[in-house]
């Protein structure tokens, strides 16, 4: 059996770009449920996204679920592209108007932490979970259970 979505280099310091993505995840995630009004599904009516209350759920469960499993080290390749779809919908749907309002550089500003969070995740689509994840313990065990 293939194990190459599961495979890292294992490196440790990969760990802190997954507690950095999945910390910030899956902390959004349970606010879009906890603050629906602000961060959830009123936030997707005010910025015009269509099925608010269906989309903000969706995305919180993504959150937490993608969050969780980068936090873990668990399929963490998989874990990483919904969250950077997710990223690239949140930058095109609440940039575009800061641009156009106030320029380059307002929205350069505005969008640092999105940018960080999508290429953290790009990262770890790329690189894979690094060391202390649970990726290579189902690698370990998979190659065991079928020599």
């Amino acid at each position: 059996m293939e194990y190459k979505i599961l495979h890292s280099d294992l490196d440790k310091t990969t760990i802190i770009i997954r507690f950095v993505v999945g910390a910030v995840f899956l902390s959004e995630g349970i606010q879009k449920f906890l603050f629906p009004e602000s961060r959830g599904a009123g936030r997707f009516e005010t910025i015009g996204l269509p099925f608010p209350e269906f989309f903000g759920n969706l995305v919180g469960a993504i959150e937490i679920i993608c969050g969780l499993f980068i936090l873990l080290g668990f399929i963490t390749r998989l874990a990483a592209i919904p969250l950077i779809i997710i990223m690239g919908v949140a930058m095109a749907s609440t940039k575009t108007d800061i641009y156009l309002e106030k320029g380059f550089w307002e929205t350069l500003h505005g969008s640092r932490t999105d940018w960080a969070m999508l290429l953290g995740s790009l990262f770890l689509l790329i690189k894979g979970s690094g060391a202390f994840a649970l990726d290579s313990l189902l690698i370990k065990y998979g190659k065991q259970s079928h020599p």
